[in-house]
C-alpha cells in the first residue's frame, strides 16, 4: 500500500468548513487504498495572534515561553481534524511533534530537525488510521517543546515524507501553485507547472511565500516529489522535481521580493586577517542568520566597511551586539538602515545565458530605483533596495524578463 503526506496550511484549515474539506481529501486518498499522513498548521491567523498576545504581555518574551505558547495552535488544529474524520465515519488520530518522536536541537523559535522516530506513525497507519501530525514543532533532547520557525509546517511534512518513503508530499494552500512572482504585487504573474528543487529553494529563500526553504532542502536532499496545489480545487498545481533537460532554456524562472530586512554597516573595521571572522562568529553565537555581506576597503587599504543584512526582527539585537564589539574589534561605528528589502531574479538558465545582470539593472535604472547592494550566485542575482521601491522593482524585473510568457527567453544564449 502506497503512502502519501498531505500538508494543509493555516488558510486551508481556517474554519470548520475548511477543516471538513481537508478531511474529505484525506478520506478520498484513504478510500483509494493509500496510507495517509496529514500535517496541519494552526488555524488562520492563530499564530500571529499568539505572537501579538505574547508581546502585549512581555516586551521581549523569553524564547522558550514563546515556543510553549505558539505551538498550541497546531494542537487545536490536529484535534479538530481528527474529529472531522471521525465524524465522516473513518479512523484518525492526532499526534504532536513530541508524540511522533520529532527530535530537534535546542534553539528555541528556530529549531532544526535532527531525527524522526517514525515507529509510532507506522503503527497507527498499520491499524488503518489517518495520522494527523502537528506541524511546526518538535522536542529537544531535554524534553523541551521547540518551534521550527514560521512557515515550518512544510518542513515537518517533507521530513516525514522522506522518513516514511512517501510517494509524494502534497502541499495544500490557498493558491493553486508556485507563480513567477507574487500575484498580489505582479498581476501578470503566471503559474509554473514544473520547477527544479534548486530553483524552488532559491525562490523560497528569497521571499517566495508558498513554501518554507528548509522544506525544499529536505525534498532536494532526499528526492521527495512535492506537489504544491490549491486546497479549493482539484486542478494540478506546481510539481517540484529534479532538474531535467530543457529547464535551462528559460533564462529566469521567477522573481521575488524579500521584505522586512535591515542593513547594518560596520564602519572602519581594521583590514586584517581574522577581524570579519571574529565579528560573524559572535553574531552566529546568537543564532542570528546573516543574509548578504558586502565589504569595501577604505583608507588606502587600512580599513574596511562591512555591510550585511538580517531580518528586521533581529536588527535591534544585532545592533546591540555590534556596538559591544566596536572596542573589542576596533571599528568606528555601526550604521543601521531598518527599511530595506531584496529583489531577486532566479533561474537555472543563467548558467548558459549572458546579459542577465545588465537587463535586470537596466530595468531598475529605467524606473529610477537605486541599488544599494548586489549579490550573485550561479542561478540568482539579488539587489538590496529601499523598502519603498521594492514592489515597483519587482514589477519592472518581471516585465523585463517577460516572465508572464510561458517560454520567455529574452537574452541570448552563450557563455555566462
Amino acid at each position: 500500500m502506497s503512502l502519501i503526506v498531505q500538508k494543509f496550511g493555516g488558510t486551508s484549515v481556517a474554519d470548520a468548513m475548511k477543516i471538513h474539506r481537508a478531511a474529505r481529501r484525506a478520506i478520498r486518498a484513504r478510500l483509494a487504498n493509500k496510507q495517509v499522513v496529514m500535517v496541519v498548521s494552526a488555524m488562520g491567523d492563530t499564530t500571529d495572534r499568539l505572537f501579538a498576545l505574547a508581546h502585549e504581555v512581555c516586551r521581549n518574551p523569553p524564547k522558550r515561553e514563546l515556543d510553549m505558547l505558539v505551538t498550541t495552535g497546531e494542537q487545536v488544529s490536529i484535534a479538530l481534524m481528527a474529529m472531522a474524520i471521525h465524524e465522516a465515519g473513518h479512523q484518525a488520530i492526532s499526534l504532536t511533534g513530541a508524540q511522533v518522536g520529532l527530535l530537534t536541537d535546542s534553539v528555541h523559535t528556530k529549531a532544526r530537525i535532527r531525527t524522526i522516530d517514525a515507529e509510532r506513525i507506522r503503527r497507527e497507519l498499520a491499524s488503518g488510521r489517518v495520522v494527523i501530525v502537528a506541524g511546526y514543532q518538535g522536542i529537544d533532547p531535554s524534553g523541551e517543546i521547540t518551534a521550527l520557525g514560521r512557515g515550518a509546517s512544510d518542513t515537518t511534512a517533507v521530513a516525514l515524507a522522506a522518513v516514511l518513503g512517501a510517494e509524494i508530499c502534497e502541499i495544500y494552500t490557498d493558491v493553486d501553485g508556485v507563480y513567477t512572482s507574487d500575484p498580489r504585487v505582479v498581476p501578470q504573474a503566471r503559474k509554473i507547472d514544473r520547477i527544479s528543487y534548486e530553483e524552488m529553494l532559491e525562490l523560497a529563500s528569497l521571499g517566495a511565500g508558498v513554501m518554507h526553504s528548509r522544506a525544499i532542502e529536505f525534498a532536494w536532499k532526499y528526492q521527495v516529489p512535492v506537489h504544491v496545489r490549491s486546497s479549493l480545487t482539484d486542478a494540478p498545481g506546481t510539481r517540484i522535481v529534479s532538474e531535467s533537460k530543457g529547464m535551462e532554456d528559460l533564462v529566469a524562472r521567477g522573481a521575488t521580493l524579500k521584505r522586512d530586512l535591515a542593513r547594518l554597516t560596520l564602519l572602519g573595521v581594521p583590514n586584517a586577517p581574522g577581524q570579519a571572522a571574529k565579528i560573524f562568529a559572535r553574531i552566529a553565537d546568537q543564532h542570528i542568520i546573516i543574509d548578504d555581506i558586502i565589504q569595501n576597503v577604505v583608507d588606502h587599504g587600512k580599513r574596511a566597511n562591512i555591510a550585511f543584512t538580517v531580518e528586521r526582527g533581529d536588527a535591534e539585537e544585532t545592533q546591540a551586539l555590534c556596538r559591544r564589539l566596536t572596542a573589542e574589534v576596533g571599528f568606528d561605528a555601526v550604521d543601521v538602515d531598518a527599511d530595506v528589502c531584496k529583489v531577486s531574479i532566479v533561474g537555472v538558465g543563467m548558467r548558459s545565458h549572458y546579459g542577465v545582470a545588465s537587463r535586470m539593472f537596466g530595468a531598475m535604472a529605467a524606473g529610477g530605483i537605486n541599488i544599494q547592494n548586489i549579490s550573485t550566485s550561479e542561478i540568482v542575482i539579488s539587489c538590496i533596495v529601499s523598502s519603498k521601491d521594492g514592489e515597483r522593482a519587482l514589477q519592472l524585473i518581471h516585465q523585463a524578463f517577460e516572465l508572464e510568457k510561458p517560454n520567455s527567453s529574452p537574452v541570448p544564449a552563450g557563455q555566462s
